[in-house]
């Protein structure tokens, strides 16, 4: 039994002082001690220092993106975001050479707008849209000899050691074999491992749960699964054999989700061919004999059937290698820039970063500080305190606030007793091992940063700036408090409407596909399976998606939660829509019809989400009038 909090914290605090939890990533710490400490020793060895301290900064910021899954994935999460660093410095440098403080200042802000529309398509989208906006501040605000061309190589150089680390450098304790695809095959096992929890779970209250980590856990292998790569289908054998074994789960889970949603509970023996294939997966062996369940319902009976064509699959090592994803099209890549949740992003970016750099440009003119002519530091900071996907406003501006103070005083004894330039590089080596753990908690993950970037500078020449640092850093946590309060045009909360309307949209796309097959399906087993999987699969992407963004604007202040109230309850209706419609496609490839019971609350889920749209407005997308008939 879980004790109670003695007090109940407000959600933003809460979050500021809550800690993902997980194994230590020893490969990406190995590769953070590889990067950017050996990087700025070997620029001291060839007397180019500044562009060491470039490259060592490249490879700081890929050691934040550097986080599990699989090789295939990280050149895209680690490389897109390095191209778009790459030409912020370079664009950020020769504005800052050629541009007064006033165009400078409007330049950068007209740049802030861009990133942060483009920022609204996706994680890499955003971590890109904050690279391009630091690494245009860094290129204007910290005066180097090199041009922008040779800062921009160097930052390239940088984050591409990393990213050349991360695909040739084997993962400690994988499985023997070909360890390229080591998180491809644990992320397939995990699915396998996901539908195994969601039978147990089935009939009990913890079933929700499970099916919502079933959804997180195929959005990981589908990630992991449909990197880029040079040819547009799986080159190897091992990579062809992980798609097939992927695409063989997906009618487990669409059967798993229909048991959960009927609300009964199974025997404990249903659960154990989905763990002997998860086994099998990561073991690279065959299944061994599956123990087949009862089929006395239709969701037991297309379980059984999943459970054999993934045993033949596993045993014959190919099958269909379908990861069932569309690309987004150019239309739907502009709708999330330049939408609701595109625009108001991009504007609360652009007002942020353009009177971050502002407030720089007025303190170094004024010499606040001294001969300071590093101002870089202060429009940086509002870039990663106005990003949402780090957490509430509240908590972001705290957990940094804390972190650099932190981060300066633990600098400041250092630079007070290691030897230089050794020991600062010493530093800068540990710091970039820590970066993959610290990034667990926005606090801890500015305070590794911190120490990081001030002993990189000291290194290039600037003297001990702690009490600098802590100031621009407060100081830009106000610029963003206040921006992020002010009304702006339009309603806000538009990232999570978008995301919700995106949702719906893939909900009722999947219900409408399934209630099209129970019409023209007089027989059992009549409709493309692969059609239904690829929409059920957008749907509970777009579903968690929406959820995660409601969770965040949920532990926001009053002041800006009360602006998304309601919409949680939105999200929950439309699961369950989507969980209905997976037990009523199930239902249908085996009798050819719906039941009364399945008509009737599909019914009733329509009903419900047009009077939220009723009672909260615009708030709720549109519900489209389908016939729902047995």
């Amino acid at each position: 039994m879980s004790r109670r909090p003695l007090v109940d914290l407000p959600p933003w605090l809460a979050h500021a002082l809550r800690t993902q939890r997980g194994p230590v990533p020893w490969s990406a710490v190995v590769r953070g001690a590889l990067t950017a400490g050996p990087l700025l020793l070997a620029a001291l060895g060839l007397g180019r220092v500044s562009l060491g301290v470039v490259a060592a900064i490249a490879a700081m910021l890929a050691g934040i993106n550097d986080r599990p899954g699989s090789r295939r994935a990280s050149v895209k999460r680690i490389g897109v975001p390095a191209l778009a660093g790459a030409v912020g410095l370079c664009a950020g440098t020769y504005a800052g050479q050629y541009a007064g403080p006033v165009p400078l200042t409007l330049l950068l802000t007209v740049l802030g707008l861009l990133a942060g529309g483009i920022s609204a398509v996706g994680p890499v989208a955003s971590s890109a849209g904050t690279q391009v906006l630091v690494a245009a501040a860094i290129g204007a605000g910290m005066p180097l000899p090199e041009s922008g061309w040779q800062r921009g190589l160097a930052f390239l150089a940088g984050a591409g050691w990393l990213l050349a680390l991360r695909l040739a450098l084997p993962t400690p304790g994988s499985a023997g074999g070909d360890f390229r695809f080591d998180g491809e095959r644990a992320a397939v096992a995990r699915v396998y491992d996901a539908i195994a929890d969601l039978l147990d779970a089935a009939g009990s209250a913890h079933a929700e749960d499970r099916r919502a980590a079933l959804t997180a856990a195929l959005d990981q292998a589908q990630d992991a699964l449909a990197g880029p790569r040079l040819r547009r289908y799986a080159s190897s054998a091992a990579e062809r054999r992980l798609h097939a074994q992927y695409a063989a789960a997906l009618p487990l889970a669409e059967a798993a989700t229909a048991l959960a949603w009927a609300g009964e509970t199974v025997s404990p023996r249903t659960a154990t061919g989905p763990r002997r294939l998860a086994d099998a997966v990561r073991a690279q062996s065959p299944t061994g004999p599956l123990p087949a369940p009862d089929r006395s319902a239709p969701a037991l009976r297309a379980l059984d059937d999943a459970l054999l064509h993934a045993a033949e699959t596993f045993d014959r090592g190919d099958g269909r290698r379908d990861l069932h994803t569309r690309r987004r099209t150019a239309r739907q890549l502009l709708t999330a820039v330049f939408g609701r949740g595109g625009r108001e992003y991009g504007l609360r970016v652009a007002l942020c970063f353009g009177a971050g750099v502002a407030a720089a440009q007025a303190l170094h003119h004024a010499h606040w500080y001294g001969h300071h002519t590093h101002w870089y530091w202060l429009p940086a900071t509002a870039v990663f305190l106005v990003k949402p996907d780090l957490g509430p406003l509240a908590s972001r501006v705290l957990c940094r606030a804390a972190g650099t103070v932190l981060g300066a005083l633990v600098f400041a004894a250092f630079a007070a007793v290691l030897p230089r330039p050794e020991g600062l590089v010493v530093l800068v080596a540990v710091c970039g091992a820590l970066v993959p753990v610290a990034t667990r908690h926005f606090a801890a993950q500015t305070a590794v940063v911190t120490v990081l970037v001030l002993a990189l500078v000291m290194v290039g020449g600037e003297p001990q700036a702690s009490a600098g640092r802590i100031g621009e850093t407060l100081l830009a946590c106000a610029i963003v408090l206040v921006v992020g309060h002010l009304p702006l045009p339009g309603q806000r909360g538009g990232g999570v409407r978008q995301r919700l309307t995106e949702a719906a949209s893939a909900a009722y796309a999947y219900l409408t596909h399934v209630l099209g097959e129970a019409e023209i399906g007089a027989e059992a087993g009549t409709g493309d399976p692969a059609v239904r999987w690829t929409l059920r699969r957008e749907a509970y992407r777009a579903l968690a998606e929406a959820r995660t963004a409601i969770a965040l604007s949920a532990a926001e202040l009053p002041a800006l939660a009360r602006h998304t109230a309601g919409t949680d309850e939105v999200a929950a209706l439309l699961e369950r829509l989507v969980d209905t419609t997976t037990a009523c496609a199930v239902h249908l490839d085996d009798t050819g019809r719906l039941t009364p019971r399945q008509t009737q609350h599909l019914a009733e889920l329509l009903d419900q989400l047009e009077e939220r749209r009723e009672r909260l407005g615009p708030t709720v997308p549109a519900v489209p009038r389908l016939r729902v008939t047995a």
